[in-house]
């Protein structure tokens, strides 16, 4: 509580870098029973970093002076339990009607429905609904402040008439704070560093929080990257409160450097194919206004550059896809109260919030004065898509229920979830020729979400021609490319499961999805006499396979398929002996399997008909495993979020997390895995691999997630992976040699460059790294007897980006489980660079290296990317789990080797 009675000295500190009367809208008369932020939390605006907490206490205070002009919502909770809160702001008439106006435009949304003359009559009343949401990534300062003075100015300007306008013609949604777990972070950490005065070197400690930074969420996720993935709560939540209003207008406020300036819409190239030249325009229009604003205030801007309109998981892109107009504003970050750029100037958190503010401001009054062009496009929108997905070539999508089916299951509704009319088929059809059996799922584009289905349903969203070709010039230049993003995030390959395109709607009755409700599991067969069977393969079985094991139930896993009673069962398939467990295993059972999802079959004998018995040495217990993950740097936060959220959220296991700086002395003995996540280990602990080590041979499991993990295993100074990190490949497929040094004194001989390819040979480096590549889904070759493989397909799909390609492992140190397909059929979907298409080819993506009595698990690419890479989620399970099972640490091993 000190550090609250220095807030006044500090603020009047700050003041000598603020400018003197300091207006965040100039000339404006404020009604002075609306609250300041003075009277509500003891600063102004920009003083301060608010907390979440005061965020919510300002908007609260807002609500309860000025009943009839606001109302304020909670639309969820954060994994930390803080609450999310928007704010709804217009005219008394406007608020006392916001249930109608929801549900107009509901009923506006939907042209099967509402006809042409009906949705102009609508029109003709309808305000604009727009949402103003800030900081999603939470050490984004001034989104926030700006919001909350947004807030005040529309409720309180006074003989203003273009804050009239607004509230008559618009309803402005405000979602002050979209991660506040992330900015409590930023902000806990700030005050830690505060001192005498605020300081503006960007070396400070105010400026350099520490990891994992604010910029994520509790599980550090960065949530700009969520939108079609719903991961996370906070995402889950927004994407419920778009499609119960559809704002026409979202625009979602960050930051950016503070070397920078100050950036609104248009975007940069590529434009996704999907957004229509009516939205591009809009955009354009809003961008003018905005930029009328400031060259008022003589704030400097720029447009067109940076940050472009491919990738469709931003906040600034998912709602086009519903037929909104959604834009990014980046602004110069200050991280604290006062920045020094390079050039000498301070630049202080007032300004920042105010360039914020007037940009939220415009956005409204854009929206006001165009209300019923907003209006009139958003219909438009819905209707041509309709149109649309009525006579081109692809009229659905099938997702056949078969395969891994809870990932089929879960895919649907993810579907559903995002407003998309997905239907099932409650008994098998046929259509095109092709088969579907019972509980697939098909997906119409003559919908109102046609474009978003074609974005995440599409093996392809291509990238423009010239855009494309201007990247392959920079890159012959040795030039960055300028693609934001990954370039490519089809769902059913990061799931793994088929997606069938057909000409023509299938006959047959089928049902609408309702999100959320996902097949229970069953127990086919009743109470076990001899075992329940678990089949492998599913993430169903997965989460099933953990729960018992938290129950401390006796589980065991084959690594070789078996028959019993005319059926087959994977590798992998889980054994649960009703004798080797306590009296209450039924129920337990019982209990277990309907969440799960999984289907567990009843066995009446040990008798199989063909492969392993339950007996047999190629069956291994599978331990209630220890896991211990590395965190902190050098580790990457994300790599390592993703990780822990899996393991916890995904499939309800937990993790200990172990500070990487601990790693050189901690004693390892308890723990049966050790999940090393990407990152640059460069800097880790003098005595980190030596400890390694020692604890693998002794029966530990390391699981390395991505290149800098794997890379850090690999080095010679480690020496527990025995793969290379390759340079560029030169002709005839080699990696090019180092040259040797001339001979003797003297200049090296000299060439002649008789030509432009002779002079672009000359300038090249004799050693370089492959080209970096923005994110690919590459197809992988699984081995399938191998036990770090049971019940994955034989082809998965993997997230390629960076520059880092390694060796294949020899056959006399380890095993390369999964390798890259060949080069014509590596390519799943994206834009890869052809070098590195043919370098790829055929080199490892899962590595496995036997020490002593442990493992250790090579992923060259992080199987956990941004948490939307279900696919692969067994093989990683299998890493950890099935790696634990089959080394010699804490519990014993099952492996027949071990044995011996």
């Amino acid at each position: 509580m000190w550090c609250l009675r220095l807030l006044p000295s500090l603020a009047i500190a700050f003041s000598a870098f603020a400018q003197p009367n300091f207006e965040m809208w100039p000339g404006t008369q404020y009604d002075g029973s609306v609250p300041t932020f003075q009277k509500v939390l003891g600063f102004e605006a920009g003083e301060r970093l608010s907390t979440p907490a005061q965020v919510k206490q300002y908007f609260d205070a807002l609500a309860a002076a000025a009943p009839t002009r606001i109302k304020v919502f909670e639309y969820g909770r954060t994994w930390e339990k803080r609450p999310l809160i928007y704010a709804a702001i217009s005219s008394p008439a406007n608020l006392r009607r916001l249930d109608e106006i929801r549900a107009s435009m509901k009923r506006l949304a939907d042209p099967r429905k509402t006809s042409e003359p009906e949705a102009r009559k609508l029109m003709a009343s309808l305000p604009a609904v727009i949402m103003l949401a800030y900081s999603v990534h939470g050490n984004e300062l001034s989104c926030t402040d700006a919001a909350m003075m947004a807030a005040y100015h529309l409720l309180a300007a006074k003989n203003s008439k273009m804050t009239a306008s607004i509230l008559e013609n618009t309803v402005v949604l405000i979602d002050p704070l979209q991660n506040p777990d992330g900015r409590n972070r930023f902000v806990h950490n700030f005050e830690i560093a505060e001192g005498l005065e605020p300081d503006s070197s960007p070396l400070s400690a105010e400026h350099d929080e520490p990891w994992p930074g604010g910029r994520s969420n509790h599980y550090n996720f960065d949530m700009n990257r969520d939108w079609f993935a719903l991961t996370q709560p906070e995402t889950k939540a927004r994407i419920k409160v778009l499609l119960d209003w559809y704002p026409l207008v979202f625009a979602d406020l960050h930051e950016m450097s503070g070397e920078s300036t100050y950036y609104f819409a248009p975007e940069a190239v590529p434009y996704n194919p999907h957004i229509t030249q009516s939205q591009r325009a809009s955009l354009d229009l809003f961008g003018k206004n905005n930029a009328k604003w400031f060259d008022e205030y003589g704030f400097p801007y720029f447009t067109r550059e940076i940050f472009d309109a491919f990738y469709p998981g931003y906040g600034a892109s998912w709602p086009i896809y519903y037929g909104g107009i959604a834009m990014t504003y980046e602004n110069a970050a200050v991280r604290g109260l006062v920045y020094q750029k390079n050039d000498g100037t301070l630049y202080d958190f007032k300004n920042s919030v105010q360039r914020h503010f007037v940009a939220s401001i415009a956005t409204a009054e854009t929206a006001a004065v165009n209300r019923q062009k907003l209006l009139e496009n958003f219909y438009d929108y819905r209707e041509s898509a309709v149109e649309e997905g009525q006579t081109g070539e692809v009229r659905e999508y099938v997702l056949p229920r078969r395969g891994d089916t809870s990932s089929v299951d879960k895919l649907a509704h993810l579907l559903a979830e995002q407003g998309i009319d997905v239907l099932q088929a409650p008994q098998g059809f046929a259509a095109a020729g092709k088969d579907f059996p019972a509980g697939s799922y098909r997906i119409s584009l003559a919908q109102p979400m046609k474009r978003m289905i074609r974005n995440w349903l599409d093996p392809q969203v291509p990238m423009e021609k010239l855009f494309l070709e201007e990247q392959e010039r920079r890159r012959k230049r040795k030039l960055p490319d300028e693609i934001y993003d990954v370039t490519s995030w089809n769902l059913p390959l990061q799931y793994n499961v088929e997606c069938a395109p057909l000409a023509a709607a299938p006959s047959g009755n089928f049902t609408a999805v309702e999100p959320g409700k996902m097949p229970d599991g069953r127990i086919e067969g009743g109470k076990a006499a001899v075992a329940y069977l678990v089949p492998w393969g599913t993430t169903a079985s997965a989460k099933l396979m953990l729960a018992m094991l938290r129950e401390d139930l006796v589980v065991r896993s084959t690594d070789k398929g078996f028959t019993q009673n005319g059926r087959k069962f994977p590798e992998g398939t889980l054994i649960v002996p009703v004798k080797q467990n306590a009296a209450s295993i039924h129920e337990t059972m019982s209990k277990l399997v309907p969440p799960s999802g999984a289907e567990v079959v009843s066995a009446s004998s040990g008798w199989v008909e063909d492969g392993v018995n339950f007996g047999s040495s190629r069956v291994v217990l599978m331990k209630r495993p220890r896991i211990a993950m590395a965190w902190d740097n050098p580790v990457s936060s994300l790599s390592a979020g993703h990780a822990r959220w899996i393991l916890e959220r995904q499939y309800g296991y937990p993790v200990t997390l172990i500070r990487t700086s601990r790693l050189g002395a901690a004693d390892l003995s308890k723990f049966h895995v050790l999940i090393l996540p990407d990152g640059a280990y460069g800097s880790a602990p003098g005595g980190m691999a030596g400890r390694l080590k020692s604890w693998v041979q002794s029966g530990g499991t390391i699981v390395a997630l991505g290149s800098g993990a794997v890379s850090y295993l690999a080095d010679s100074k480690t020496g527990l992976l025995s793969v290379q990190q390759e340079s560029l490949a030169k002709s005839g497929g080699d990696t090019a040699p180092a040259k040797p040094a001339p001979a003797g004194d003297g200049p090296p001989p000299g060439k002649i460059l008789a030509k432009e390819e002779d002079f672009e040979n000359a300038i090249r480096a004799d050693r370089e790294p492959p080209d970096s590549v923005a994110g690919v889904l590459a197809s992988v070759k699984v081995d399938p007897e191998h036990w770090l493989s049971a019940g994955v397909p034989a082809t998965v799909q993997a997230m390629v980006g960076g520059r880092t390609i390694f060796s294949p492992i020899k056959m006399d140190k380890g095993v390369n489980v999964a390798v890259f397909r060949g080069p014509d059929e590596l390519l799943a979907s994206g834009y890869l660079w052809e070098e590195n298409r043919k370098q790829l080819a055929f080199k490892p993506f899962v590595v496995v290296e036997r020490a002593a009595r442990g493992h250790v698990i090579g992923f060259t690419a992080d199987p956990n990317f941004r948490g939307y890479m279900d696919g692969l989620n067994l093989l990683f399970l299998n890493a950890v789990f099935r790696g634990a099972a089959h080394s010699g640490g804490p519990g014993g091993g099952g492996q027949m080797e071990e044995l011996r």
